[in-house]
């Protein structure tokens, strides 16, 4: 990742009050349920700079975006149609950033970090017919959805949904 994406020395856009240590993030659990190219590299790109500093990333991939988890979803994510003609234009600026033009190689990025886990939802790996044998080798597993609420984002500090 750049490092324009992970700085966290430079200064706030504007005036922002200091976060006492107590109230800094330990734990960060995101919700994914769009697997389009720009929509997964929000959340991806706030599991990246979050576990940049330190912070536990757990993710839960619902619906469409549990095929992203597989090689071949990975592969095939593309940018959403309202934005469809720039995908080129955008990879091609991530690639000159030394940002990840794949999601794979984001996921491989994030799995590096060693802060990062990514779980599959189990309903939708059932509806869109995804198996535990064909997850990437950063996924951690197919997980039931309560069971990724309570134990990760009920624990954690805050929940992003996207």
């Amino acid at each position: 990742m750049s490092a324009a994406t992970t700085e966290s020395s430079a200064p706030p856009a504007s005036p922002v009050p200091q976060v006492a240590e107590s109230q800094k993030l330990k734990r960060l659990a995101i919700v994914i349920r769009d697997d389009a190219f720009d929509r997964l590299y929000t959340p991806l790109t706030f599991a990246y700079v979050a576990a940049s500093r330190g912070i536990e990333v757990d993710i839960l991939f619902v619906l469409w975006a549990v095929r992203v988890l597989t090689v071949e979803g990975a592969k095939s994510a593309k940018i959403d149609t309202q934005h469809a003609q720039e995908d080129e234009w955008f990879r091609e600026k991530l690639r000159s950033d030394g940002d990840p033009s794949t999601i794979h190689e984001f996921l491989q990025a994030l799995k590096e970090t060693g802060k990062v886990r990514f779980y599959g939802c189990s309903i939708a790996a059932s509806t869109f017919g995804v198996h535990p044998s064909q997850l990437v080798p950063e996924a951690e597993g197919i997980a039931d959805a309560l069971w990724f609420v309570e134990e990760k984002a009920l624990r954690a500090d805050h929940c992003q949904y996207f």
